[in-house]
């Protein structure tokens, strides 16, 4: 199974790596930044393409008639609605297709 790393985690290994002086604030403070940053974009609609990475984009789903699994008889209305897609990066797909599991 593979491992979780969460934010803190992240600041440390780039703290760790990193020849400058940057501390774990600091470290931080731009990770939390650039996550603001990328959602205040996609909320605007934009689109945020992180070469070699991966894009964000939002995408419109348009309104459909679903049904209730305890009812299937019954159609139930499900609104459009706008939702965040990931189109893997280049880099991203390598590296993932090297893991196990």
């Amino acid at each position: 199974m593979a491992n979780t790393i969460t934010k803190r985690e992240l600041v440390n290994k780039i703290c760790a790596e990193t020849r400058n002086n940057l501390t774990q604030n600091d470290v931080l403070d731009v990770i939390q930044r650039a996550i603001e940053m990328i959602t205040e974009a996609l909320g605007n609609g934009d689109r945020v393409v992180l070469r070699n990475f991966g894009t964000f984009v939002v995408k419109e789903v348009k309104a459909k008639i679903g049904r209730n699994p305890k009812d299937p008889g019954k159609d139930v209305p499900i609104p459009a609605r706008r939702v965040v897609k990931f189109k893997v990066g280049k880099n991203l797909r390598e590296a993932a297709a090297k893991t196990e599991g």
